[in-house]
C-alpha cells in the first residue's frame, strides 16, 4: 500500500515537475520587472469618471530670427498679450516674456514654434492675482527660418463635476454588451431547447434512427464546444463585418452547443413516472415531450439560462477584442493608444456589470429551481 501510494506521488511529482519546466514559470519574472507594471497599474486605478469644463487661452506674440534690429509688426491690444524684451535676434539670446492680462493664478506653459510650425517647450509659468507674470527663456536651437512665435498656453477648469465623456461612452457600450449577450442568449435557448431533446439518451435510443441522431446531435454540440467563441468571433467579424452583431452571432452558436448540452443532460434526469404514464394512455411523442418531460426541466432550463446570460456577457468583453463590439471593443482601443486612465473606467464597468449580473442571476436561479 505504502509502496502504491509512493509510485503515486513520484507520479504526479514529475508530472508538475515537466508542467514546471514546459509552461517555463520563472517566478523571479514576478518581482524583477514590477516597476514596468506599477505606472500602468496606477493610471488603470485612476479612471476617468468625472470631469469640468476646460477652458485654455492661448496668447502668441512674433519674432524675427535675424540679426538686424528689425522689430515684426504688432497689433495692438489690450487684452491678454505678450511683451518680449527684444523682437529680433539669434539663437542663444536671452529674452524675457511678460505676459499680462490672462486668467490669473493659474498655471501655464511657453512654446517656441519656429517657421515650419514645429512647437518646443520653453518651461512653466504661473499668473499672480492679476494675470500677469515675466519668465526669462533662450532662444532655442530648434528655430529655423525668419518668422518665429513665443506662445503661452494656459488651461483650467471650472463649473461643477460632470460625467466625463469617457464615462458617457463607456456607459453606452456596456450596454451594448449587455444586450449583445442578451441577444446571443435568447438565440442559443430558441435554438438549444428543440435541439436538447434530440440529444437526450432516454427519449432517442429507443430505436436504430433515434440512436444515430443522438450520436449525431451529440457530435455536433461536441464539435460546437470545441471552437473558442474567439474563433468563431473572427469568422464571423469577416463574414459581416465588425459589430456588435458579429458578437451576437458568435456568442449565440457558442451558447446553442453549451446550453444544448446542458439541456439534454437535464432532461435525461427526468423521472421515468410521469413520461410511462404519458406513454401508456398512446400519446405522441410531442405530448409526451409536452406533458410528461417539459414540466420537470422547464425551472432548470431557465436556471441554466439565465447562468449562460452572465456567462455571455462576461465573454463579449473577449469578443469586443477581435471586432465583435460592446466594451471589449472600446478597451482594445483605449489599451492600443495606452490611454489607460480610460480602459481604467472600462474595467470598473465591467466589474460593476459582472458583479450585478451574477448576483441577480444567482437569486434567479434561486427562486426557479
Amino acid at each position: 500500500m505504502k509502496t502504491k501510494r509512493f509510485v503515486i506521488l513520484l507520479a504526479v511529482l514529475m508530472v508538475y515537475s515537466y508542467g514546471w519546466k514546459v509552461t517555463e514559470i520563472e517566478v523571479g519574472e514576478l518581482f524583477r520587472d514590477f516597476h514596468l507594471v506599477k505606472p500602468l497599474v496606477r493610471e488603470l486605478a485612476q479612471p476617468d469618471l468625472f470631469t469640468r469644463d476646460k477652458k485654455t487661452q492661448v496668447v502668441e506674440v512674433p519674432f524675427l530670427l535675424s540679426q538686424s534690429n528689425d522689430t515684426p509688426k504688432l497689433t495692438e491690444s489690450t487684452g491678454p498679450r505678450l511683451i518680449l524684451s527684444s523682437y529680433s535676434g539669434e539663437i542663444s539670446d536671452r529674452l524675457s516674456v511678460q505676459g499680462i492680462g490672462l486668467e490669473p493664478e493659474q498655471y501655464g506653459s511657453l512654446y517656441w514654434v519656429n517657421a515650419i510650425e514645429q512647437e518646443f517647450p520653453l518651461g512653466s509659468f504661473s499668473t499672480d492675482s492679476s494675470g500677469e507674470f515675466n519668465k526669462d527663456i533662450t532662444v532655442p536651437p530648434s528655430a529655423r527660418g525668419l518668422r518665429q512665435v513665443v506662445k503661452a498656453v494656459i488651461s483650467w477648469e471650472e463649473g461643477g463635476w460632470q460625467a466625463s465623456e469617457t464615462l458617457s461612452l463607456t456607459f453606452e457600450k456596456m450596454v451594448e454588451t449587455v444586450f449583445l449577450a442578451l441577444m446571443a442568449t435568447t438565440f442559443g435557448v430558441l435554438v438549444a431547447v428543440p435541439i436538447s431533446f434530440l440529444g437526450a439518451r432516454n427519449l432517442m435510443t429507443g430505436s436504430r434512427i433515434g440512436t444515430f441522431i443522438y450520436y449525431v446531435v451529440r457530435t455536433g454540440l461536441n464539435v460546437l464546444r470545441s471552437i473558442e467563441p474567439l474563433i468563431m468571433a473572427i469568422l464571423f467579424v469577416v463574414w459581416v463585418g465588425i459589430g456588435p452583431f458579429a458578437g451576437v452571432l458568435a456568442l449565440g452558436v457558442h451558447s446553442v452547443a453549451a446550453l444544448g448540452k446542458l439541456f439534454s443532460e437535464q432532461i435525461e434526469c427526468v423521472d421515468p413516472g410521469p413520461v410511462e404514464a404519458v406513454t401508456s394512455v398512446g400519446a405522441k411523442p410531442i405530448q409526451v415531450i409536452y406533458f410528461g418531460v417539459l414540466p420537470q426541466v422547464i425551472l432548470q432550463f431557465m436556471a441554466l439560462s439565465f447562468y449562460r446570460w452572465d456567462i455571455n456577457v462576461r465573454m463579449s468583453t473577449i469578443i469586443g477584442f477581435v471586432g465583435g463590439g460592446g466594451i471589449g471593443f472600446l478597451l482594445q482601443q483605449w489599451i492600443n493608444l495606452l490611454k489607460y486612465n480610460e480602459a481604467g473606467t472600462a474595467l470598473l464597468a465591467i466589474a460593476i456589470v459582472v458583479i450585478t449580473l451574477d448576483t441577480l442571476s444567482a437569486k434567479i436561479r434561486a427562486r426557479v429551481q
